[in-house]
């Protein structure tokens, strides 16, 4: 398949090998599963599984990071040392609050009693109290960070069948976190989840199988796995399945089938997924539902902080390919790349900037750099999962935040209320 390229070879074939930048519970960037072969090795694998950590937790808060409506800069919290929690007088009523206090909504955000709620929620026996209020103490959201508190919450919330935690504890044991690492048990928690029916668990399963994590590496029982989670209409398993359908070879590549997943991991508000669809449709317009839909996709995922997809506006609108050709948009388009990938998105569009900076002249440039750098203050954050439905318990769901290289949690991305 033929990649859309810069004038470097080696950006065509960072972008054929790219996977999903940190993420969720995240990890180190890595590369689009699938595609980077066994030479990933096991960090990348686990960092692989710490992404679906989070995303098996989506439903829970996260570490949640106030922004003003109109501003992604970090804004200080309100100060609730005066408010006074109304007395709950049902477990239903509790994880209410709790949701409530999480979310801001008929009160002040305070996430110190959001914990405070949900720990009294899952102190009375609700299963789904215990899992959020796991996560909280994992994250040390609203409460001090406590890996032990952590598995305790985890390992009563899994003790009655919720297969969510299950996942959550599965990985904790993948990890080691709180407890030494035990990919034996992991794999066991895993499979128990995805007997009741969690495509998140079909997706880890697929991971260990696929980098041989605790059991021998087996491309065919990845697969496999995979399907099963994508079944389930799981995005990330619908992801993983579309690139492994992408990368085969001879009868078994079946591009229709990868594009059609795609959609659905995407529609689910998967971040690569988007980019992947994008990336597909430029190099399969036959396969694009309109002549639009590959910038489309490329253009969300780029809003949403992913440096490769704006990266590609910009071959796209360099080389008139999808869209008009525009060495104006062009250059903002590798500017903002830049701006969200650092060196090494500087390292591959240095020599296109220098060419398009020539035929634009210094004031235009001037004129771009300052409008890519406003862009960019406002949406400097690298989203993975964008909102798209209440979760799952009733709890509030947000977009997530990527989370930095050296941490296992993602954010979730809350709007401040007034």
């Amino acid at each position: 398949m033929t990649i859309v390229s810069l004038s470097s070879n080696s950006f065509s074939e960072s972008l054929h090998r790219q996977r999903p930048s940190a993420a969720f519970a995240g990890s180190a960037p890595r590369l689009l599963p699938g595609s980077g072969g066994p030479s990933e090795g096991a960090d990348v694998a686990l960092a692989r599984s710490s992404y679906r950590c989070a995303l098996a937790l989506a439903a829970a808060a996260c570490c949640v990071l106030f922004i003003a409506p109109a501003s992604v800069a970090a804004a200080p919290g309100p100060d609730t040392s005066t408010l006074v929690a109304p007395e709950a007088r049902s477990i239903h009523e509790q994880v209410k609050l709790a949701n409530d206090y999480l979310a801001g909504h008929r009160v002040q955000q305070d996430l110190k009693m959001a914990a405070y709620w949900y720990e009294k929620a899952a102190a009375a026996g609700d299963p789904g109290a215990e899992f959020e209020i796991g996560y909280f103490y994992e994250t040390g959201t609203g409460v001090e960070k406590n890996p032990e508190r952590a598995l305790h919450w985890y390992q009563l919330a899994a003790s009655v069948g919720m297969p969510d935690a299950k996942v959550a504890l599965g990985i904790v044991y993948l990890w080691g976190i709180g407890v030494p690492k035990n990919q034996g048990v992991a794999f066991a928690l895993f499979n128990e989840a995805a007997a009741h029916g969690n495509g998140r668990a079909d997706c880890f399963l697929g991971d260990l199988y696929a980098f041989g994590m605790g059991v021998p590496q087996d491309s065919s029982k990845a697969e496999q796995w995979y399907r099963r989670g994508a079944s389930l209409h799981d995005p990330i398993a619908e992801l993983d399945l579309a690139l492994k359908l992408m990368s085969a070879e001879g009868s078994r590549q079946h591009l229709p089938t990868a594009a059609k997943l795609l959609r659905a991991s995407a529609t689910a508000g998967y971040v690569p997924a988007k980019h992947a669809l994008g990336q597909l449709l430029v190099n399969s317009p036959n396969l694009a539902k309109s002549p639009v839909e590959a910038a489309e996709q490329l253009k969300e995922a780029a809003d949403a902080g992913d440096w490769k997809s704006s990266a590609i506006l910009g071959v796209l609108a360099r080389d008139g390919k999808a869209v008009a050709r525009d060495d104006q948009a062009a250059y903002y388009h590798f500017r903002v790349a830049v701006l969200q990938g650092g060196e090494d998105a500087n390292h591959l569009l240095a020599s296109d900037l220098r060419l398009l900076s020539a035929n634009l002249g210094s004031d235009r440039v001037r004129t771009l750099d300052l409008q890519a750098k406003e862009w960019y203050r406002q949406h400097h954050f690298v989203l993975d999962f964008v909102k798209t439905k209440e979760g799952r318990f009733g709890f509030p769901s947000f977009p997530l935040v990527s989370p930095s290289p050296d941490t296992h949690t993602g954010h979730m991305l809350v709007p401040a209320t007034n």
